[in-house]
């Protein structure tokens, strides 16, 4: 098999003097058919092997590296690596590295948000499915910040590896400490190379690919973590007070409210936050009612939505749960329209805690409490730049959840055009946009038209709108030219 050499080397613990003729060896068996993983002649038109002999009695941490032919043939070199470090009574370290000489000549791979962003998604999924709890892997947030140090607290989670960390510790910006099994590292490896010959634009042989998909797909759910009913149900259940945050059309509103018709069967509500949402609407206060005065008119304490929907809650029985709704959450002034009664939202006291009202309320009396059966959900639109922001006091207060775009979602409701859009437009936000901006990809509700005629006007009418707005406000600048282009193809693709 292809990766049996380098895996060979990898689990050969401490540097023997045939180490390098081993590293050799096991890159030479990752190419061309029948038994290679990569196209044989992308070998030397678009790698280097960096494989130099220890020299006796010194300090010199060995490695064996795949780098940029542009680099020299000998001595320091620059760009990005994998680079492989044997370990000391341990296995090898598997490693994503910058050339001690610089970013050049991979500086535009190493600057994008793309290539950073999918290291730390494959150590995530490293650690998540073979850490059992403990760090296995890492990922620097900037590969471009060669001057930042390995943090202390990471260096002691790889204690085998001093030697190289020392040296070489503010070069790597991602690894991996070999586990236990063969099958274990070899995934990682296969997500560590494949990655870094997807960037150099070589994907492997025929036979490899469906595997190659298979591992993409695992680590990638790592740059978009999926939420769905059950996982939200059990954050209310375990907190009370949930955020759902995410871009336009990941599916909030619709989670929240099939979330009441469902787990929480029909006992629920949905309200709606706007500028005007006052302290009065949500909590209570004084309104006016006709009467028979002079005036035709007097004011009486009436019930906000909080206040309706904690006596809903109390009336229940049988452990049932209530739901209250609070949909575009962040277009009120939280702070404002909370006011004191932010005091009862505290999910983790033993006791209710209990407000002093100004006013006597029908059927609450002047004391107000939460009970402990109502549930709270707001939802958020990140995209909208011009909203409040919610501030620390209440966040501290609320567990957040994300939405993210979901491709299967797409790959069962959609047509082939709106998936390859869908496919092509993530692409764009995955590979170009900062994290700020990360939050602006249009979710996949924009793409679910089975038939294409319809999908062709949903994609003209609601996509190409939005999209237009980004480049008009100036959201999306550092890949204007790229989302540009995608509406270039959109329009050939829609006419």
């Amino acid at each position: 098999m292809w990766g049996d050499k380098l895996l060979d080397l990898i689990f050969e613990q401490n540097y023997s003097k045939d180490w390098p003729e081993k590293a050799e060896q096991g890159w030479n068996a990752l190419f061309g058919s029948p038994n290679g993983r990569y196209p044989a002649n992308t070998k030397e038109s678009k790698f280097q092997i960096r494989n130099p002999r220890a020299p006796e009695n010194s300090d010199f941490a060995p490695f064996v590296a795949f780098i940029n032919p542009q680099n020299p043939k000998s001595g320091a070199y620059g760009g990005m690596s994998v680079a492989i470090f044997p370990g000391v009574d341990r296995s090898a370290l598997i490693t994503f590295v910058v050339g001690t000489n610089g970013l050049a000549p991979d500086e535009v791979i190493l600057g994008r948000p793309g290539h950073s962003r999918k290291v730390r998604a494959i150590c995530d999924w490293l650690n998540a499915e073979f850490g059992k709890g403990k760090r296995v892997a890492w990922a620097k947030y900037d590969p471009t910040r060669t001057e930042q140090q390995l943090p202390k607290e990471v260096r002691g989670d790889f204690p085998k590896y001093n030697q190289t960390l020392e040296k070489y510790g503010s070069f790597i910006y991602g690894m991996f400490a070999a586990f236990d099994d063969r099958r274990s590292t070899l995934d990682g490896l296969t997500a560590f190379l494949d990655l870094m010959f997807d960037e150099r634009g070589i994907t492997p042989l025929g036979p490899h690919l469906s595997e190659a998909e298979q591992i993409q797909t695992q680590w990638f759910r790592y740059l978009m973590p999926r939420e769905n009913e059950v996982s939200i149900t059990q954050l209310l259940k375990e907190r009370r007070y949930v955020l759902i945050e995410g871009p336009p059309g990941t599916g909030k509103t619709k989670l929240a409210r099939d979330l009441i018709s469902s787990r929480y069967k029909g006992e629920g509500t949905t309200i709606q936050f706007h500028a005007n949402t006052t302290y009065e609407n949500f909590i209570g206060g004084l309104a006016p009612e006709s009467s028979n005065r002079d005036l035709g008119l007097s004011f009486k304490p009436k019930a906000g939505y909080l206040m309706e929907a904690a006596e809903k809650a109390s009336k229940l029985s049988g452990g049932a749960k209530y739901l209250l709704h609070i949909d575009e959450i962040n277009r009120a002034d939280m702070a404002k329209v909370l006011g004191e009664a932010i005091y009862l939202l505290e999910a983790d006291e033993k006791e209710p805690r209990t407000l002093n009202l100004p006013f006597d309320f029908e059927g609450i009396g002047k004391q107000f409490k939460l009970p402990e059966n109502l549930h709270i959900i707001g939802t958020m639109n990140t995209a909208d730049r011009s909203l409040a922001v919610i501030d620390v006091a209440i966040r501290r207060r609320f567990a957040f959840a994300k939405l993210w775009p979901q491709m299967e979602i797409v790959e069962k409701l959609g047509c082939d055009l709106t998936r390859q859009a869908f496919r092509m437009l993530l692409g764009i936000f995955v590979e170009h946009a900062t994290d700020e901006s990360l939050s602006l990809v249009p979710g996949h509700s924009y793409f679910l038209e089975a038939d294409e005629e319809r999908a062709k006007r949903r994609l003209r009418t609601t996509l190409v709108p939005l999209l237009e707005d980004y480049l008009a406000q100036g959201y999306v600048a550092p890949f204007s030219e790229e989302i540009r282009s995608y509406l270039q193809w959109l329009a050939t693709a829609c006419a």
